[in-house]
């Protein structure tokens, strides 16, 4: 049993990227679907799926990579807030991945969106992690 799902989710998608799986299984929660779904949104992953297994379901993920250099889109994924310690952040106080060119999923009273969808909704929120 973890503590931390969230971390446990992007701990998997880096080993998953570290050893070149095309392919990454994770338990499901809505929370990681939400966050599964911004990253193919935003282009980090090439596509997903949500399958039933009897229990919380399994999310598959299917990597991108670029083809001539076999370099995966997701150059790093970091967790910003804990259980042991919540990153809040108000509407001005949202980070700023590498200047906009990366991404920050933000945990809001709106639903879970990206930095900039939080600033044109004029909402702050949990800040969960950073993609980039």
């Amino acid at each position: 049993m973890t503590t931390d799902p969230i971390a446990d989710y992007l701990t998997r998608l880096r080993n998953a990227i570290l050893a070149r799986k095309k392919v990454v299984e994770v338990p499901a929660s809505g929370l990681k679907k939400d966050i599964t779904r911004i990253l193919y949104d935003k282009g980090y992953i090439l596509s997903y799926k949500l399958e039933d297994d009897g229990k919380q379901g399994i999310i598959k993920i299917a990597l991108k990579y670029n083809p001539q250099t076999r370099q995966n889109a997701i150059q790093e994924l970091r967790r910003v807030s804990s259980p042991g310690l919540r990153q809040y952040a108000h509407v001005e106080e949202l980070p700023r991945v590498m200047n906009g060119l990366g991404v920050a999923i933000i945990s809001t009273s709106k639903g879970v969106v990206t930095d900039k969808e939080a600033r044109s909704l004029g909402v702050g929120g949990e800040v969960i992690c950073t993609v980039s």
